[in-house]
């Protein structure tokens, strides 16, 4: 994620100070150093703060100061709930560990700040891209099998829902989704004894590889008692997408998929089952996207969700 230098903090701003006194002053060597901020594109203020002369970085979101679509909420709560979720998947994947929040400074979350290149970019240079993704698959599963709890269907049928409402399709367009949502949910192949903890947001910005090792990264919108399958459509339709746009055709995509899923599977009989659920989440995953464009593409987009869900008529 491309980011760009905005300030430089030196000692007496009270933000670098509370930086030093209390969250990483025991891994400087010179405390009176000065600090770099530069800024990344973000549904929130988001920063890298470096510590000049000392090899070290924290990144900082700031809860209080969104930038997306979405304002009305409780900055505190969010702050809270990311830095939870964060200390939860911690303890069980790689993640850009939570180090502190203050409600003071914009209800401000500091986090670890990996270096690395991103899975966006082994996507748009399609380097290592099966090593890539198994990796990521790999560390999804252990999120997932180390954080199993109850189930919640209601829970992912609802925020279906609430995605289409934010698209405000026409009125048999609607309707033809209603229906196949209706078919899914009624059969049984959604139902499960168990949910888990999902990153929910399985975008490729979000997974940094340093040192050879996946990193999970902005667990804000994680969910729990969630299915398993939801990170894996999100992040497939992703990449259907991006060689949609960037390299001649979703279609290519298919072998990553299909490695990706298998690398995902504890054995056949499980990459069986999880190939026929995944369309719904792609389908989700595909409408998330059409958030994000207009025109042509957003009607694609939203042709290949429902195409998705038209799967429900063949099982």
């Amino acid at each position: 994620m491309a980011s760009r230098h905005v300030n430089v903090l030196n000692p007496g701003d009270p933000f670098r100070d509370w930086l030093v006194e209390e969250v990483i002053g025991h891994r400087l060597k010179n405390k009176k150093c000065s600090v770099n901020v530069f800024k990344y594109n973000s549904s929130h203020t988001v920063c890298r703060y470096e510590f000049i002369g000392e090899n070290l970085s924290v990144m900082a979101k700031f809860f209080a100061e969104p930038t997306g679509r979405l304002k009305d909420y409780n900055p505190h709560n969010g702050m809270m709930n990311e830095y939870q979720n964060l200390k939860k998947a911690a303890s069980v994947i790689n993640v850009a560990k939570p180090l502190a929040v203050n409600k003071k400074f914009n209800c401000v979350l500091v986090t670890e700040h990996i270096p690395g290149k991103s899975l966006a970019w082994y996507f748009n240079h399609e380097e290592k891209l099966y090593e890539k993704l198994a990796a990521v698959a790999h560390m999804l599963r252990q999120l997932h099998e180390n954080t199993k709890a109850s189930y919640n269907k209601e829970n992912e049928f609802r925020n279906f829902h609430e995605v289409l409402d934010y698209l405000k399709l026409d009125y048999d367009t609607r309707e033809s989704f209603n229906k196949l949502l209706g078919k899914w949910w009624y059969s049984s192949l959604l139902n499960r004894e168990h949910g888990c903890m999902v990153h929910r947001d399985a975008t490729p910005s979000n997974y940094i590889f340093h040192k050879g090792k996946p990193y999970a990264l902005d667990f804000e919108s994680s969910w729990f008692q969630a299915h398993p399958v939801r990170d894996l459509g999100i992040l497939t339709a992703e990449l259907k997408n991006e060689f949609e746009l960037h390299k001649g055709g979703g279609w290519k995509a298919e072998p990553y998929i299909g490695n990706f899923l298998w690398e995902y599977s504890i054995d056949e009989k499980h990459f069986k089952y999880i190939t026929r659920v995944l369309p719904f989440f792609m389908s989700i995953g595909h409408l998330r996207s059409a958030r994000l464009h207009q025109g042509d593409y957003k009607n694609y987009l939203i042709k290949e969700a429902h195409e998705c869900l038209k799967a429900i008529n063949y099982m």
